[in-house]
């Protein structure tokens, strides 16, 4: 019997790459495969986030073209889930009357129960509600065949509640996986190819808080890194409050843990801080960047900043270009603040003008290039450790992977060396990459 088609596209953070990944293997089971051409699908699901106003314009507008799709194959199915899914509900088909589906953050379990009553009856349903406990955080996710690289959930949810941020209202609160779960799922990672895994949380440094077994983050990435197979570890995102000693301790002394640390900061004024409700000052951020530095020479670190934010004045943006110029961050992503529905910020006054947001974002982004370019320059000549990913997008003798410190590198190779670990030498740095030379030594030993 011929499978059906299932077409999903994600927006957002790469939580929801593996959500999706989750909704694929879940889907297998009732009889989807996946295709890459919506035009061939039989099911159409749109993983959704609602961090940033632009990314919902742009599912409202692919809902769009999708009514299109509908109208030409009316068994079509057509889903949304994920935080906009869990955010908007039942207001969601009155934006997009071809949907027929709205599944929210705590419902992926229940996906092909949802997908089978609409096959049967074809009545619209919208399932949003905030579970105790979220089912889908125990499904592995099945990376691709000849992957090499895997994302592992570790945690969901947040207890933080960032005035800016719709993600407890969204996601829940903090729930950890435990400990054992996560090593057994990384083990099997392990056996199917996977040598990187990256250890995803809304905020992983609290790993561990809401269970009783005492083990946290540090503990976790000390298990982790004792498993036969597994040569890179990477996490994000982090926030800087519960960024502990031991969790510092742990770059340089676990091999596999990868030379990064992704560090949001948001802001570099302790007022904007305050009112932001991030739990520190930008003291204590560059308290922690020394010491990570410390324990680790020659560690990437990048982070967000959002600029705009209500209230913001001039000396506290300037206090923003002072804390880059001070830690001259590896890369950073940087955002004009946009009000989310039902967070705090959304009712404060003292809104600063799109003009003035853009006119700061830009000045941002140039000094954040100049940082970039200087620490991309620094890395000639060295000889670094790139796990191979693949092709280079742009040049077809040339193949890609990236550094320990999160780097992409591009250098002329072969097909066969997808999926090994290289010695390349550095020989020239651009703003968003850089570019060697494979040194005929095999594989590195980054160990």
């Amino acid at each position: 019997m011929e499978k059906k088609k299932l077409y999903i596209q994600t927006f957002g953070c790469q939580m929801n790459v593996q959500d999706s990944e989750k909704m694929a293997a879940l889907l297998e089971g009732s009889g989807y495969e996946s295709t890459d051409d919506s035009g061939l699908a039989d099911l159409i699901i749109l993983n959704t986030c609602s961090i940033r106003e632009k990314a919902a314009q742009k599912i409202y507008s692919q809902l769009g073209r999708f009514q299109a799709l509908k109208a030409q194959k009316p068994q079509l199915i057509i889903g949304v889930g994920g935080c906009l899914a869990q955010q908007w509900g039942e207001r969601f088909f009155r934006r997009a009357p071809s949907l027929d589906l709205v599944f929210g953050t705590h419902q992926i379990h229940r996906l092909p129960e949802m997908v089978g009553d609409l096959e049967r009856k074809g009545e619209r349903k919208v399932e949003t509600d905030l579970c105790d406990r979220v089912c889908s955080l125990e499904l592995p996710a099945q990376p691709p065949s000849g992957a090499i690289s895997s994302f592992v959930t570790i945690m969901q949810g947040c207890n933080n509640f960032c005035a800016y941020c719709v993600v407890p209202y969204l996601r829940g609160r903090e729930e950890s996986r435990p400990l054992p779960e996560i090593v057994g799922e990384v083990e099997m990672l392990t056996r199917r190819g996977i040598r990187e895994v990256t250890l995803l949380g809304q905020n992983v440094n609290s790993y561990g808080q809401t269970r009783s077994d005492g083990r946290d983050f540090a503990d976790l990435i000390c298990t982790l890194g004792g498993i036969a197979g597994i040569e890179r570890i990477r996490f994000t995102t982090s926030h800087p409050k519960d960024l502990s000693p031991r969790l510092i301790g742990c770059f340089g002394k676990v091999a596999p843990l990868c030379e990064h640390i992704h560090l949001p900061v948001q802001s570099g004024s302790d007022r904007v801080l305050g009112l932001m409700n991030r739990g520190y000052t930008a003291g204590m951020y560059l308290e922690k960047v020394a010491a990570l530095r410390k324990a680790c020479p020659g560690i990437s670190i990048t982070s967000d900043v959002i600029v705009g934010f209500p209230g913001e004045e001039e000396s506290d943006f300037e206090a923003t270009l002072a804390l880059m110029r001070e830690v001259r961050f590896d890369n950073l992503f940087s955002f004009q603040y946009s009000v989310r529905e039902g967070t705090a910020a959304a009712s404060m006054d003292q809104k600063v003008s799109s003009a003035v947001k853009r006119e700061r974002l830009q000045i941002l982004q140039e000094l954040q290039a100049v940082h970039t370019l200087e620490n991309n320059r620094a890395c000639i000549g060295r000889m670094e450790s790139v796990l191979v990913e693949g092709p280079s997008k742009k040049e077809s003798t040339e193949m890609t992977g990236r550094t320990r410190g999160n780097r992409i590198v591009n250098f002329e190779g072969k097909r066969d060396r997808i999926g090994k670990t290289m010695f390349v030498r550095i020989t020239e740095a651009f703003p968003h990459s850089l570019h060697g030379e494979m040194e005929e030594k095999g594989a590195a030993d980054v160990h």
